[in-house]
């Protein structure tokens, strides 16, 4: 408190007048993302019965949702699948994403600002699905891995971010010294570049590693075999089974009781979904910030 009170005495009104706008509008955008994320976990302990008004506190704890999602034995081999998708998507993705990045901030590389011009046209302008269909079923990768890994294989937006990095943060005194002792590319790239960028490296790896964990239409559009469907397509063919519909026959209690398991369903299924990604964003906190703002300075 005593640092905050030097901080509005050395500041003008005006200067405080802002601070506080900006404590308060983070303050409610804080509680904006918080209190959704408390309430889905909330219900999903709630045992089908609704929070009543802003209260976070489930009238019966109870994990009969949690239960209810793990009687699929799917969810396990989905788990898998997600996890081994993630992984090793994410690693190629950083090994392709570090090979395109990395020439094109060299200074010295010609053909750089044309490579970069084809490689924003392609943020703008895609063949679209149908072409990109016909395209993995000619190259015979339809129902393999290879489907779900290769066409994410690159980020554009990433590959941007990490090459602003290279160019900017990386002294080009630096790489002069170690070619005049004798250091080559490779050498450079794998002993000098990469250490130095263990932020921006991160970073990318985490955009990579949320975006393939969320991932479900492209496994929905490739991928014939139900056991190799990730963990969001399981979740979301359960969502579906236990969707209530009005059918001539049912008892109102008994519509009612489905209506409930469905609830308690959605808010389970929303958790285990998220929890992954959740877990691990604290590991990237320290340089999350430092890699994306160093990485979107112009370069």
């Amino acid at each position: 408190m005593s640092e905050i009170r030097k901080i509005f005495r050395r500041n003008s009104s005006g200067d405080n007048v802002f601070v506080i706008m900006d404590m308060l509008i983070l303050l409610l955008l804080f509680v904006a993302i918080l209190y959704p994320l408390l309430y889905v976990i909330s219900s999903s302990f709630s045992g089908g019965q609704m929070l009543m008004g802003l209260s976070l506190v489930p009238k019966r704890v109870s994990l009969e949702g949690y239960k209810a999602v793990f009687e699929y034995s799917a969810v396990w081999n989905g788990y898998r699948n997600s996890i081994f998708y993630t992984l090793f998507g994410t690693v190629l993705a950083m090994v392709v994403t570090v090979l395109c990045a990395y020439p094109l901030s060299r200074t010295d590389f010609k053909p750089g600002k044309y490579a970069m011009g084809l490689c924003v046209f392609t943020m703008y302008f895609s063949g679209g699905l149908i072409p990109t269909y016909l395209t993995i079923r000619n190259y015979q990768m339809i129902n393999t891995i290879w489907a779900v890994i290769v066409p994410n294989a690159l980020s554009v937006y990433n590959m941007i971010v990490m090459r602003t990095y290279f160019k900017t943060q990386i002294p080009v005194e630096l790489r002069e010294s170690a070619q005049i002792d004798g250091c080559g590319d490779w050498r450079y790239l794998l002993q000098i570049t990469l250490p130095l960028s263990g932020s921006v490296l991160g970073v990318v790896a985490l955009y990579y590693a949320v975006a393939r964990w969320n991932s479900y239409f492209t496994e929905m559009v490739y991928l014939q075999n139900r056991d190799m469907l990730p963990l969001q397509n399981i979740l979301r063919e359960i969502l579906i089974i236990n969707n209530p519909t009005t059918e001539m026959g049912i008892s109102p209690e008994a519509e009612a009781k489905a209506a409930e398991r469905s609830e308690l369903l959605k808010y389970s299924v929303i958790v285990l979904a998220s929890l992954p990604m959740m877990m691990m964003y604290p590991f990237f906190q320290k340089s999350f910030v430092k890699g994306v703002m160093v990485g979107s300075v112009k370069g």
